[in-house]
């Protein structure tokens, strides 16, 4: 409400809006009030605006300096990889000896040191890699500073069930720490930028709308623009910072949680000082004709903001999710509807409501191009991709699609599958390597993009019941919309790498490491040493990513890709004692709407595979028979019905007569010819024997060859420890897994950090650490 001056009693109720801008600017006499006159040269309602001005501040000082933070990062691996490109190409000329007499070295059989002297002398060994001018030694340390506080994670808390409530255990993990620190820095200075300015109220409600409320409502709508563009896909904070959106949507919620405090801020002062008294409510009934209520329209833009952060609390949005994601955006758009009513344009207020609109339109235009049934010169215009659906072990799913989008390692892209859920649309990690080095059968163009995720409840579980209803050879329509997030630096720019996976978190690593793969074989990357730990409940699991594993074992370069699986766990036993098989879940019952809804788009794929070959075919008969026979073909091929071996015995004592056994997920057929998987004890081991197995019962791989697996649970301190022995001079620590896992780590690696800003003779420039959702 704007400053309004004190009406005598005879004012009547035909003063128009041009004379109550004339009113909101009346000039002060001598003759004024002396609290309108405190209200005009104190904090004058005129230049209000210079409080959301402060907010915009606050958010660039903030925007440049993560911008420069990415950019010093990004030039800095640019260059490293570049040098040591040009450093391998060199190195080439001189790798391959020169004497019939030399005799290589027997362990690497690529060194320069030989047995028998050479008749020239041999190379110098590379120069330590000097300090480029993109790579000081005070920022590093500074950062190195900043990660020691902010890697550090707040505890994880486990709730207890309650049984007679219906409530079961819980893990409640928390923000990183430089959220916290963010979001608390924001709430800080809106508070201190609220209440520090003088006065907070005028003396009577007749001089103008409370300051305190004035200063906390333009505050609140200088936030909408950044709340809007932290929570959309394509924004321009993700291109300018490399930080995808999911990890900004964080910001975005408690940006909302900031804009709600604010607003309670602007609506509590017009209750303490009421504007139906001292003569105030006939001063506004002469203004603002027509409302029912006084503060109607303040009423109007509270109601739905209130809904927004309530049903955005994490626990209800994990209850209700798709119910979540069917309102949120609707309701949001009332929200700003109901914001232009109620601002009335006063000061600069609609500036931020259509910068608000702008950005929100704009995200969604960009959004088109990067969904793949939106170009009109690719097959999937406006019917998507083909599909195909895969049970694995452990009752896993995996979704292929062959599509013609690009994707880049570690990302993740929105799937809806219309003949198993028309309105779901749900994000999951990109688990291939989008690469020529693997082409689809669909043609040069295609890559097969792979989705490999536990089915829960919700979408995920309609995908299992389809396969199990549907068999392996049906095919689907899929709508991907993505590629999205991914990670901000390139694992080829560290000398080091470790990647920690549990359990289903693998599929956020397989892309990264068959990538890293390649480009240490390329010369690309300077990269030495990969460490890869994988914890797992069972090893049927590992069947999952089995070709991959055997690319990474068989194409790696020499003793450079060293792999540590872990199994935590055995067999489920119910309460008669009996291994319990995996469960089944009920079907859905709306297969007949969603099968016709995919019959739909298979019939419109169809009739336009038709179309092509009879354009290709020119009339010739024999000609159209036989592409047609061809098309056919091609698509029963997709997918190739594949049965996953039983896993292999690793340990058998034939002479104990009880044996452990380790249900396998195959088909019936399959379970007949399944092997015992025997650990030498007659019935589910303990802890106590479970940490025996890890030093009694070791597979007969060697060790020394970088790949084994052991029987517990990792010990991750320990593990770090180890590996910090060998660290290069920058080094990659990546997990993705449950929350506990994920705590370890940054533990350590926040420890680790002085190694950096501490100095010393380890020359540590960098030790980097990123983290994935687990539930992503």
């Amino acid at each position: 409400m704007p400053q309004l001056p004190h009406l005598s009693r005879d004012t009547t109720p035909t003063n128009n809006f041009h004379s109550l801008v004339e009113r909101i600017h009346i000039p002060v006499t001598s003759d004024s009030p002396q609290g309108l006159k405190d209200a005009v040269t104190q904090d004058p309602w005129s230049k209000s605006g210079k409080y959301a001005l402060g907010w915009i501040y606050f958010c660039i000082i903030l925007l440049v300096f993560t911008v420069l933070i990415h950019l010093y990062h990004w030039m800095s691996d640019r260059i490293r990889r570049a040098t040591f490109k040009e450093v391998a190409a060199k190195s080439s000329t001189t790798s391959s000896p020169d004497d019939d007499y030399e005799m290589a070295n027997m362990p690497t059989n690529n060194s320069t040191h030989m047995f028998f002297p050479r008749h020239t002398p041999a190379p110098a060994q590379p120069e330590e890699e000097e300090e480029t001018f993109l790579s000081f030694g005070p920022v590093n340390r500074l950062i190195a500073l900043l990660r020691y506080f902010f890697y550090r994670p707040l505890p994880v808390i486990r709730t207890r069930p309650i049984g007679f409530l219906g409530i079961r255990r819980k893990v409640i993990s928390f923000p990183s720490p430089g959220v916290i620190f963010l979001v608390s820095a924001a709430f800080i200075f809106v508070t201190l930028y609220s209440f520090v300015p003088q006065p907070l109220y005028f003396a009577s409600i007749r001089f103008g709308s409370p300051p305190l409320a004035v200063r906390a409502g333009m505050i609140a709508v200088a936030m909408m623009p950044w709340i809007v563009a932290l929570s959309m896909k394509a924004n321009l904070i993700s291109l300018l910072t490399g930080i995808g959106h999911e990890r900004l949507n964080v910001l975005h919620r408690w940006g909302g949680y900031i804009c709600l405090f604010l607003s309670l801020l602007h609506t509590i002062p017009f209750y303490v000082t009421p504007i139906w008294d001292q003569g105030g409510l006939r001063v506004f009934k002469n203004y603002f004709q027509g409302q029912t209520y006084i503060y109607g329209t303040g009423v109007a833009a509270l109601v739905p903001l209130i809904f927004l952060c309530v049903h955005s609390l994490p626990f209800l949005r994990a209850w209700m999710y798709e119910l979540f994601v069917a309102l949120h955006v609707p309701v949001s758009i009332v929200f700003l509807g109901m914001m232009f009513w109620h601002c009335h344009n006063y000061l600069t207020s609609w500036n931020y409501l259509w910068a608000t609109a702008a950005i929100w339109l704009t995200s969604y235009f960009v959004r088109l191009f990067f969904l793949n049934w939106t170009h009109p010169w690719r097959m999937s215009w406006l019917i998507g991709e083909e599909a195909a659906v895969t049970i694995l072990p452990e009752n896993a799913v995996k979704v292929t699609v062959p599509t013609e989008v690009r994707w880049r390692p570690g990302q993740y892209a929105y799937l809806r599958m219309p003949g198993i859920s028309v309105f779901e649309n749900h994000p999951f990690t990109i688990a291939s390597l989008c690469s020529d080095d693997f082409p689809s059968d669909y043609g040069e163009q295609y890559r097969d993009m792979t989705f490999v995720f536990r089915p829960f409840g919700g979408f995920t579980r309609k995908v299992l019941n389809a396969a199990v209803d549907n068999g392996p050879m049906h095919t689907y329509r899929a709508f991907i919309d993505g590629p999205y997030g991914g990670m901000q630096r390139e694992l080829a720019s560290f000398d080091t790498v470790i990647l920690f996976a549990g359990g289903s978190g693998i599929t956020a690593i397989f892309s990264h490491l068959l990538d890293l793969i390649k480009k240490m074989r390329d010369s690309k990357a300077v990269t030495k040493q990969v460490h890869v730990v994988w914890a797992l409940k069972r090893p049927e699991t590992m069947e999952w990513f089995k070709e991959e594993l055997k690319i990474c074992r068989d194409f790696a370069p020499p003793e450079s890709v060293h792999c540590q699986f872990y199994i935590t766990a055995a067999k489920r036993i119910g309460p008669n004692g009996f291994p319990l098989p995996p469960p089944s879940p009920s079907r859905p019952v709306s297969d007949l709407v969603h099968g016709k809804i995919d019959k739909v788009f298979q019939g419109v794929a169809s009739k336009r595979n038709s179309a092509l070959i009879r354009e290709e075919a020119a009339g010739d008969v024999e000609k159209e028979r036989e592409l047609r026979r061809e098309n056919e073909d091609a698509i029963s091929a997709l997918p190739a019905p594949t049965f996953l071996p039983p896993p292999k015995k690793a340990h058998t004592r034939p002479n104990r007569p009880e044996r452990l056994q380790i249900p396998s997920n195959n088909t019936a057929q399959h379970n007949s010819n399944n092997k015992s998987f025997d650990f030498g004890f007659p019935s589910t081991p303990t802890m106590l024997q479970k940490n025996l197995m890890r030093f009694a019962f070791l597979p007969s791989a060697n060790k020394k060859t970088g790949w084994h697996t052991e029987y517990g649970r990792p010990d991750i301190p320990f593990m770090l420890k180890g590996f910090g022995r060998e660290f290069g001079k920058r080094t990659c620590v990546f997990v993705c897994g449950p929350p506990s896992m994920r705590v370890d780590v940054q533990n350590c690696v926040a420890s680790m950090q002085q190694k950096v800003w501490g100095g010393g003779e380890c020359g540590r420039e960098e030790i980097y650490l990123h983290t994935e959702n687990y539930a992503i």
